[in-house]
């Protein structure tokens, strides 16, 4: 509802309303807002008086009524009606009208005041503005109806869900990568002087000590003669005859009766002869692949 229109109601209701810094209008007490229906009503002459009063005050009971009609807090309702007033004094001063709808028109004389000319008719409409107000409460109170979903949020749910699986495959693929590096590290002839004195006296404390009865081997890597064992465990394989000579050579500085041969002249194997019986196989494999870090196996006769 218009707040011109709330001024008018008001000025029916009390017969009296204040429009800051414009004046006063007050209401013949004998005259009545006629009913809708009665479109042939006319406003009586001299029912509205109107005193200029550039200085007049808010008018708190017309404040507290634009409230209670609107459903606006007090500010905003005092800021509503400011504006209005505001705007009234504008067109004024340049010499135009101001018209207010259902009451008459101010204007501005020669002399800097503002007159007031009443109008003829009412404003009928008036009555109606309950039925207005019904519907926008209606409509403030209606929060029950769900947020609409953003477009983009389905789309950046998508986003963040690949990323963190391309994460979690790039984690797996390193670690898997990692332990297959360090499994072809193993494998290789990388043995540190101090950490093989500790395994050998390590194994020198375990039962196969007592299982081990070494064969010295040929000097010369050829295939492989059994003298008097009874099987051996293969502990490393290599590709080049020079690089198993010298691991060969290293290992046997620590005291190790290993032999050194090949059966294809293709792959050269290091093995520990045993003459112990076949079931001690699987304890001198074992005690001998923790003790080199190595895939060891058997070779019988």
């Amino acid at each position: 509802m218009k707040i011109e229109q709330l001024i008018v109601q008001q000025l029916y209701n009390s017969k009296k309303v204040s429009i800051q810094d414009i004046g006063t209008f007050t209401l013949s007490p004998d005259v009545a807002l006629p009913s809708e229906n009665d479109k042939d009503a006319v406003m009586p002459e001299n029912a509205v008086s109107f005193i200029f009063d550039k200085k007049a005050k808010q008018d708190d009971d017309l404040i507290s009524f634009i409230v209670s009609q609107t459903r606006k807090i007090k500010p905003l309702a005092t800021s509503d009606l400011e504006s209005y007033s505001i705007l009234a004094k504008q067109f004024l001063n340049i010499g135009k009208p101001f018209p207010i709808e259902g009451l008459g028109v101010l204007q501005k004389t020669q002399a800097g005041d503002y007159e007031f000319i009443q109008g003829q008719s009412i404003n009928a409409k008036l009555e109606a503005a309950p039925a207005l107000l019904k519907e926008k409460t209606e409509e403030e109170i209606s929060f029950s109806t769900p947020p609409r979903e953003q477009p983009g949020t389905k789309k950046w749910l998508w986003i963040i869900l690949f990323v963190l699986i391309a994460a979690a495959g790039a984690t797996l693929y390193y670690f898997l990568k990692k332990d297959n590096k360090e499994e072809k590290l193993a494998e290789q002839v990388t043995p540190v002087t101090d950490t093989l004195a500790k395994k050998d006296s390590i194994i020198k404390t375990t039962d196969t000590a007592s299982l081990i009865k070494p064969v010295v081997p040929d000097s010369t890597a050829a295939v492989v003669k059994n003298d008097g064992y009874t099987f051996k465990v293969v502990i490393k394989e290599y590709q080049n005859k020079d690089v198993a000579q010298k691991a060969y050579d290293k290992y046997t500085t620590y005291g190790h009766k290993l032999l050194l041969y090949t059966l294809d002249s293709v792959t050269y194997k290091i093995a520990m002869p045993f003459n112990s019986p076949l079931s001690d196989t699987l304890h001198a494999k074992d005690s001998l692949r923790v003790f080199f870090n190595a895939r060891t196996y058997i070779e019988k006769k």
